[in-house]
């Protein structure tokens, strides 16, 4: 049950394996499974004062101002008044209080929300509309066209053939594309009959819940018969259904564990290293108050034995106190309470106001607003602003992340002829811009109006009937495995098993070879206005092996031909001799696609004997019906028919990229910011990727390729690589099994290597890399090279990853991605970015920033971040030293009191000082201070390596604080006190009285700190200014008021210090000394930063100097003209491609099937009727992409 939003149930034992049995509740509730409730928030009204409460007293400052307010209750310790530290405590508690109460209704909101969605669900015979709330394991539920999916499901049954459905997986992968999932036959053929589903009582067993997105085993009894369960089987909550009327579900994992909210994990409370490190200072600060106090006390200890005892007639001890060893008790607890200003509670306060104003910033720049989406920027934390400034290593997905998910025909190679480029008059070549004039695909009507290309020789080519350009767009136009649906006439869509398949067949639509349908028997092409039906004989379909896929068709005119497209090393291998000149005018062009960063693809053809054909379909039939080596036999055979090929040409593929992300990650890597994917997609893919961002290069010394199947093959690979990259580092340690190291903060040093270089490990090695024994060896490594790619990583590995380099790296780290598969990485990382997309928020709702485009993180990381970092550390040491100085003074003032707790400061202005004197300006400077502006930031990304460093405020720069304000103190104490000494005011009265010298004292510190506030500003503006001397002026408006006559009669306890101002601060003398204390505090200051800046100059000087010599802005960052190279290396279509889907098309469980039409690679060929089993229906956006 729960109490209160307490789960005080009786905590379930771990789950070994999940068993239910479908539409019995009664049985599946013994198990104890969460139902499909979400719960996000942490507190209901009932709980929320004592939990908040008891968490924000879990802060040692906030438990520390607790006991000392209760310190200042006890009269016989007390010499300040209560307020002094209730009205501060109050303020702090009830700001927190209301951003954590606003912040978590929010939450209940979004956990309202989805938990009232409504589901049909089936129950007593009937389908009954419930709330997803309701919802449990064991229910068998039905989902509609375009309903989120409402937990993880079993498909059952389907509307479409097959039992087909077609999901979105947006909110999971950040993939727009559909994917293709698909019923158990027995299930499938009980489709949407009701008394059929409420009879269903099968049951499964199947793993306990995990975060395994892309895995899933169990097994289905039913009727006394056992059948499998795998991935494509599971419906995960997140995901959408589309084009697909209705299916039914039965639910295994709701609520908490789905897959979905076990990726989301347990949300931790993220903490900067400013924070860390303040935590420790602040114990410091604990025992060195102690100590002061401790020196204090002894030293009444000593004068109260020695003085005081004998002065009893004029000082007469308390009745309370006995003796001089327990005044010395008394007195170290009253000086624990008049030094507490050495942590004063202010500080949360400012450290919270100057996060949430960095935030604002960030909301308010409209420089990462995508105006596209509509989507700003959004700072969804306001407590990691400055680690921002502090960024090592980036760990990004891929897709949606660093691509678009959209794959544009770019370039192309027909008979030696390159497409795609524009020249100019003189022929040289222009760069693309959106000012580029564009094809005019007017004359087809069945033009994709999105497609978009610049080459008007290519659309001149196939006007002109050029045999060579019209054969390479027919085998666009026929090879392939699209699937396309006419909603309207003339309005095509087509559903791509990949994203580079699809923009092929748009492409040949486009430039007038139309694929406008297909049968199982047929494929419809529309050439030039002309429809033409090929009749479709086979299809030599994908797989990794082959590289390549074929289809054989016989043309109207009755000729029989076979298309080929695929990788280039694979399809040269196969062509005529008579193709060795124009291979070679084609291998160059392949050159220049690949070094523009475009995925090739080659395409050839050959015609067929009718005779040849005859007798290969003969054998083929024998092959694929035969029950020992089959994949082989096929494999003989496809070799067989795909040789002596013509060449047609070559296409460009562009995996378009985002916006900038080329500039940004350059950038970056010019901030000395370490850049690592992170993807769940193939080696090819992820590299063809890496060398388009500019991440790998071909300039570098060596990429090297970790894809090892065992451990000790592994370890190898990484060792090599390492021999190569730096040999010493191998042979100055023996070979041995690296133990994980029992000191949690054991940091691995830094190996400074010469030259680039790339490292790319898959999943299956990293898996390896990532285990104990190994992981010191793979972060070693990979920390050599200059980029990391890890491939085929699950959600896991990649949180694994990161927490790998947080462990033995003392560096800060970010994660960036777009989808639920990256929710773990980015809570792994020490600052998680979510990009928005116009789809999957489920990163976003995971992130602590959030903005539309990859290119915004530069803009984020070197101008926010890097300004929030400067702006805290000038915040903390000059707020430690203006109350390190406050405090000291009255240590010293100690020593010529008696140690008597005596405050050396008037109450009201000990009250006043961090609340009200000396709060603004500093807030100022804080929130308004630039070293530098954004665009020299942008121009020189060095600038941003301090804050990696962290050399702007550590435990060296606070012990500089702790002794400038020694330093400071001993001068504010020690000349107002000389100066006051046995002074006469001008007209002969004394001056030298304890509230003339506390006046003095305070005035000369206040002017002091200010100045030195302003020697630490480096951009003034108008709201600065005014806070300075704001502050300044209310100080003395408020001191005058005070010690006037008036306030005096009216309160004579509260204002004894009547006329003091005006009695004082009208001697010259008393000014003389305030000039005189304030240029020997700054003095010091002033000739250090003079002397480090001419001697031994930062960055951040040098870019000063330069800006202050510079009369103009640098121009905004250009978009620079892409450098034309040419490389080597390829990346196929072929690549991205899935094998099989060649067998959905021809499928004879919903196809008409004769033996004219085949899937060579079906193994159920021999036992397919001839008959009709069903009707033909088109299936409708069919994706097939089984990658991640």
């Amino acid at each position: 049950m729960s109490f209160f939003g307490l789960d005080c149930r009786k905590k379930k034992e771990k789950e070994e394996e999940r068993h239910l049995r479908a539409n019995d509740r009664e049985f599946n509730l013994t198990f104890q499974y969460a139902t499909n409730a979400i719960k996000t928030s942490k507190y209901n009204l009932f709980t929320f004062l004592p939990m908040n409460l008891f968490e924000q007293f879990q802060r040692i400052a906030n438990a520390y101002f607790l006991f000392l307010l209760i310190l200042q209750l006890i009269p016989e310790i007390s010499s300040l008044s209560w307020f002094t530290t209730v009205v501060p405590l109050m303020l702090v508690l009830t700001a927190t209080a209301a951003k954590d109460a606003i912040e978590d209704f929010n939450r209940h909101k979004s956990d309202s929300q989805v938990n009232n969605r409504q589901v049909k669900v089936l129950m007593d015979g009937q389908l009954k509309s419930e709330k997803w709330r309701n919802v449990q394991v064991g229910d068998i539920i039905k989902l509609e066209n375009n309903q989120f999916v409402t937990a993880d499901l079993l498909l059952l049954s389907s509307s479409e053939p097959l039992s087909l459905v077609y999901i979105e997986t947006a909110e999971l992968d950040g993939e727009t594309n559909l994917k293709v999932k698909q019923s158990l036959t027995v299930s499938g053929d009980m489709g949407d009959d009701i008394e059929t589903l409420a009879a269903f009582n099968g049951e499964v067993r199947c793993e306990s819940p995990n975060n395994r997105l892309d895995k899933f085993t169990g097994t289905l009894m039913f009727k006394e018969q056992k059948y499998s369960l795998d991935n494509d089987k599971i419906l995960l909550r997140g995901c959408t259904l589309r084009n697909t009327e209705w299916c039914f579900g039965l639910v295994i994992f709701a609520g908490p564990e789905t897959k979905l909210m076990q990726n989301c994990g347990k949300t931790t409370f993220k903490r900067t290293s400013i924070d860390r490190l303040m935590n420790v200072l602040v114990l410091w600060i604990f025992g060195f108050l102690a100590l002061m106090c401790i020196i204090l006390a002894i030293g009444n200890g000593i004068w109260e034995y020695q003085k005081g005892f004998y002065f009893q007639v004029f000082l007469p001890w308390p009745e309370s106190v006995p003796n001089s060893a327990f005044s010395a008790f008394l007195t170290f607890w009253s000086y624990v309470i008049i030094l507490n200003t050495v942590v004063p509670i202010s500080l949360y306060v400012s450290v919270e106001i100057i996060r949430l104003g960095n935030s604002f910033y960030i909301d308010w720049d409209r420089k990462m607003y995508y105006p596209r989406s509509d989507t700003p920027a959004e700072a969804r934390t306001t407590t990691l602003n400055e680690e921002l400034g502090q960024i090592k290593y980036i760990f990004s997905d891929k897709t949606g992340t660093l691509t678009q998910n959209i794959m544009t025909f770019n370039m192309c190679s027909i008979n030696g002829k390159s497409y795609g480029e524009v020249l100019d008059f003189a022929g040289q070549r222009m760069e693309i811009t959106e000012r580029t004039p564009k094809v005019d695909f007017s004359f087809n009507r069945l033009a994709d109006p999105k497609f978009v290309f610049h080459d008007h020789s290519l659309v001149e080519a196939v006007k002109l009937e050029i045999l060579e350009v019209h054969a390479f767009f027919r085998l666009l136009s026929l090879c392939h495995t699209v699937m396309p649906e006419e909603k309207e006439e003339g309005e095509l869509l087509y559903q791509a098993q990949s994203p580079d398949e699809g923009a092929l067949v748009t492409a040949a639509r486009n430039f007038g070879f139309v694929f406008r349908s297909r049968t199982p028997e047929s494929i419809t092409v529309v050439e030039m206005g002309e429809t033409k039906t090929y009749e479709l004989l086979a299809i030599l379909d994908f797989n990794n092996v082959r590289k390549r896929m074929s289809v054989i068709v016989r043309c109207p005119e009755g000729k029989l031909s076979l298309y080929c497209k695929g990788a280039d090393t694979i399809i040269y291998e196969r062509l005529h001799p008579a193709c060795k000149t124009l291979k070679d005018v084609t291998t160059e062009h392949l050159d220049e696609f690949a070094g523009e960063g475009l995925r090739t693809l080659v395409l050839a053809y050959k015609d067929l004997e009718e005779g040849y054909f005859e007798d290969w379909r003969a054998r083929h039939h024998v092959a694929s019906t035969a029950l020992e080596e089959r994949e082989e036999k096929l494999d003989e055979l496809y070799e067989e028919i795909e040789k002596n090929l013509q060449l047609l040409g070559a296409t460009a593929i562009e995996d378009k990229l985002q916006d900038g992300v080329p500039q940004t990650i350059e950038q970056l890597a010019k901030a000395d910011i370490k850049m690592w994917v992170l993807t769940g997609d193939k080696q090819e893919t992820a590299v063809n990727i890496g060398y388009a961002c500019n991440m790998l290069r071909e300039e570098m010394n060596e990429v090297f390729i970790i894809s090892a199947n065992t451990a000790e093959d592994v370890r190898e690979e990484l060792r090599n690589a390492r021999r190569k990259i730096k040999p010493e580092t191998i042979e100055a340690e023996p070979i041995f099994e690296v133990k994980q190291p029992k000191n949690k903060s054991a940091v691995l040093p830094e190996d400074t290597v010469e030259g680039e270089y790339g490292l790319v490990i898959n999943g299956h090695s990293l898996a390896y890399g990532l285990e104990k024994s190994m992981e010191v060896e793979f972060l070693r490594t990979a920390c050599m090279c200059k980029t990391v790619i890890c491939c085929r990583v699950t959600p896991l590995q990649k949180a694994q990853v990161v927490q790998l380099v947080k462990k033995y790296k003392k560096a800060i780290t970010l994660a960036i991605g777009d989808g639920a598969n990256d929710v773990s990485m980015i809570k792994a990382a020490h600052i998680g970015v979510g990009i928005s997309g116009q789809e999957g928020m489920q990163a976003v709702l995971s992130s602590d920033f959030s903005f539309a485009q990859f290119r915004y993180l530069q803009r984020l990381l070197l101008v926010h971040g890097r300004w929030s970092y400067i702006r805290m550390c000038k915040f903390l040491n000059y707020f430690f030293y203006k109350n390190f100085t406050f405090t000291l003074v009255h240590f010293w003032y100690g020593f010529f009191c008696g140690f008597s707790a005596q405050t050396v400061y008037d109450e009201w202005y000990i009250t006043l000082y961090n609340l009200v004197y000396t709060s603004l300006p500093v807030l100022g400077m804080s929130l308004f201070d630039q070293d530098v502006s954004d665009r020299w930031s942008l121009e020189y990304p060095k600038l941003y390596q301090p804050g990696q460093l962290n050399m702007y405020f550590n435990i060296g720069s606070f012990i500089k604080c702790l002794l400038h304000s020694i330093y400071s103190s001993l001068i504010l104490f020690f000349i107002p006190y000389g100066a006051m000494y046995d002074t006469m005011r001008d007209d002969g009265k004394d001056l030298a009285d304890y509230q003339s010298f506390a006046l003095l004292a305070q005035t000369c510190l206040l002017i002091a700190v200010s100045i030195q506030l302003g020697l630490d500003t480096a951009y003034w503006t108008s709201v600065n200014q005014l806070f300075m001397w704001g502050s300044l002026a209310i100080y003395f408006a408020i001191t005058l008021t005070m010690y006037s006559n008036g306030m005096y009669l009216i309160f004579t306890a509260s204002f004894p210090f009547i006329g003091t101002a005006r009695n004082s601060l009208n001697q010259p003398n008393v000014w003389l000394t305030i000039l005189l204390t304030t240029i020997l505090c700054v003095l010091p200051v002033v000739a250090y930063r003079f002397s480090r800046t001419e001697l031994r100059p930062t960055i951040n000087d040098k870019v000063r100097y330069k800006v202050s010599q510079s009369k103009h802005a640098p121009p905004p960052q250009a978009t620079r003209t892409r450098i034309r190279r040419t490389s080597s290396r390829r990346s196929g279509y072929a690549f991205s491609h899935a094998q099989g889907y060649g067998d959905l098309i021809t499928s004879s469980r919903y196809l008409r099937k004769n033996m004219a039409t085949f899937s060579p690679r079906s193994k159920t060929n021999a036992k397919q009727p001839g008959t009709v089993l069903k009707t033909y229906r088109a299936v409708k956006d069919t994706v097939v992409d089984k990658t991640l």
